[in-house]
């Protein structure tokens, strides 16, 4: 793939006319920005608001994991009564599957601020068209259109999954 990297004053660099927002980059942005469809899609604005939006979505989760883990450890294992051990090993074991979770959420968000670097974030893998802010607002994670997302989930109840 022949590409034509750009690298503006900014320090951001436009690759074949998308932009990248290297993470050495900071952007400051105005108090309350919101990211607008009256703008550039995905301009330098646009990903350092989902930058943003994405570091603090995986620094709340790996305290919140964190937090998890320590309570698994402070919680004392001598337990009186049957009744009450099986309580607290329902507890752990849903204490576990949420810290799973936020291990695989955080490994979406990883990959979305990669994507950010190489100018590949806010386009559908599928179809490289716009998945679109309001989306991506919602859910800073999407990779796909709301197309090509209703696709998927219509092939996987097509093949029983």
């Amino acid at each position: 793939m022949n590409s034509s990297a750009t690298t503006l004053d900014n320090g951001v660099t436009r690759e074949d006319g998308r932009y990248a927002l290297p993470t050495t980059v900071n952007i400051d942005l105005p108090k309350g920005y919101r990211p607008s469809n009256d703008e550039e899609y995905m301009n330098p604005r646009h990903l350092a608001y989902f930058r943003n939006k994405l570091r603090e979505w995986r620094e709340q989760l790996v305290e919140e994991s964190r937090q998890t883990m320590e309570n698994l450890r402070d919680e004392v294992r001598d337990v009186g009564d049957e009744a009450e051990r099986a309580t607290r090993e329902t507890e752990n074991s849903l204490e576990l599957r949420t810290r799973d979770r936020y291990r695989k959420l955080i490994s979406k968000i990883d990959k979305a601020l990669r994507r950010i670097e190489e100018g590949r974030y806010g386009y559908c893998e599928e179809t490289d068209e716009e998945i679109g802010l309001e989306r991506l607002d919602a859910r800073p994670i999407a990779t796909l259109s709301l197309d090509a997302q209703e696709r998927r989930e219509h092939l996987q109840k097509q093949m029983g999954d």
